[in-house]
């Protein structure tokens, strides 16, 4: 008889780990036992009277546990409540929306901005407004709030794929592209390169849509991620989407683009019919430009001195200034659970994938928090290499 999911008893709030069999219509690979606390992690966690490290998530800044960010966060609770029910397209207007709009247009060097309840939303909010309108061409590892009914991920690597497409496009009798790609890929933790849209046909029209999720809040001049980089192509129409929930711990998601193609995305029923993101996080987010800063700081200083205590080694794959390390060895998920450490280990995008494996920094983490992890390290190393 197959063993069920078992469900933490919401009644019960002090902090336990349970765990969970997945339902056994999947894949053995995908069998990891699921711990539930009762608590938002931060540097540490508590599950089951015990205190863990916390390296996993993609709370890079630290936000969630921020006590600076949290007084802002209250104040602006204070001014605009918990949640705002309605469009924003309806008659009554919070003048917050559009001056936070703007600050994200300024902060990110993009023309125009909208902001979203998700990222997800932002994904699929540009990607039905540009449904009809041109070819379709997905990248390798693109994350799902940029697919549409019309394309899927290639079995191909990014590298491989962004070679070819200059070609495609020139062999195509069609006269409009719509590239859909990461930024990066934050899961196998590669840095993509792209020179290669110098070599697009530019007598064609290219629409270049990019979700750089795990990038805003930390990669860019100051944070400010892609965009600027990326408009240095101005024959390239550029649309960049973001969940502002990874790095900067805002419940909503941004749009950056032109100012015909954010106009054309708040007349869309996709626009008008969503709850928009909570106003209080807005708030908080345009006066905390320091404590954004500050955080930053923290978590480059923390990936310098990961970086430089594992030293060279095979274990990993990382890249300079991000917070995450990939790791193909899913042994060591285990091996640091049992000295209460917890790193990131699940199947993704679905059930049926392979787990990914991984070691994620956030700016909450001491210096203590990264050599205990680094011993820890150091002895699976020792044992299974």
């Amino acid at each position: 008889m197959p063993f069920a999911p078992t469900v933490p008893n919401i009644e019960n709030r002090t902090s336990k780990i349970e765990y969970s069999i997945l339902p056994f219509f999947l894949p053995l690979k995908a069998l990891t036992p699921i711990l539930y606390a009762d608590e938002l992690p931060g540097r540490t966690v508590h599950c089951q009277e015990e205190e863990y490290l916390y390296f996993a998530g993609t709370s890079y800044l630290g936000m969630g546990r921020n006590d600076a960010f949290g007084k802002l966060l209250g104040e602006g609770m204070c001014r605009y409540g918990y949640h705002y029910a309605s469009s924003r397209n309806g008659n009554l207007q919070l003048t917050i929306y559009a001056q936070a709009e703007a600050y994200w247009a300024a902060f990110t060097g993009s023309p125009s901005a909208i902001t979203v309840s998700s990222g997800l939303l932002a994904g699929q909010l540009v990607t039905n407004h540009l449904k009809g309108k041109g070819t379709f061409l997905c990248a390798p590892q693109t994350h799902p709030a940029l697919w549409t009914g019309e394309v899927s991920p290639k079995l191909l690597s990014w590298q491989e794929w962004t070679q070819s497409i200059p070609e495609v496009i020139s062999r195509r009798r069609k006269e409009h592209f719509v590239i859909l790609t990461n930024s990066l890929d934050p899961l196998l933790v590669q840095p993509y390169d792209f020179r290669w849209l110098g070599q697009l046909p530019y007598h064609k029209r290219i629409t270049l849509v990019v979700d750089d999720s795990h990038g805003l809040g930390i990669t860019g001049h100051e944070g400010a991620g892609i965009y600027r980089q990326l408009s240095q192509h101005s024959a390239i129409e550029l649309i960049v989407v973001a969940s502002l929930g990874k790095a900067l711990g805002l419940p909503g998601g941004v749009i950056l683009g032109g100012q015909d193609c954010i106009e054309s995305l708040r007349k869309s029923p996709f626009f008008s019919g969503a709850s928009p993101m909570p106003p209080a996080y807005l708030h908080a987010f345009m006066g905390a430009k320091k404590v954004y800063q500050f955080a930053r700081q923290q978590l480059q200083e923390n990936i310098v001195y990961f970086t430089k205590a594992i030293g060279e080694t095979r274990l990993f794959q990382f890249a300079p200034d991000y917070p995450v390390f990939y790791t193909p060895h899913h042994a060591l998920y285990d091996f640091l659970k049992a000295r209460k450490v917890l790193i990131s280990s699940f199947p993704y995008p679905s059930p049926q994938s392979e787990p990914i494996t991984r070691i994620v920094l956030n700016s909450l983490h001491t210096k203590a928090d990264l050599d205990r992890l680094t011993e820890a390290i150091g002895l699976y190393q020792q044992e299974h290499l």
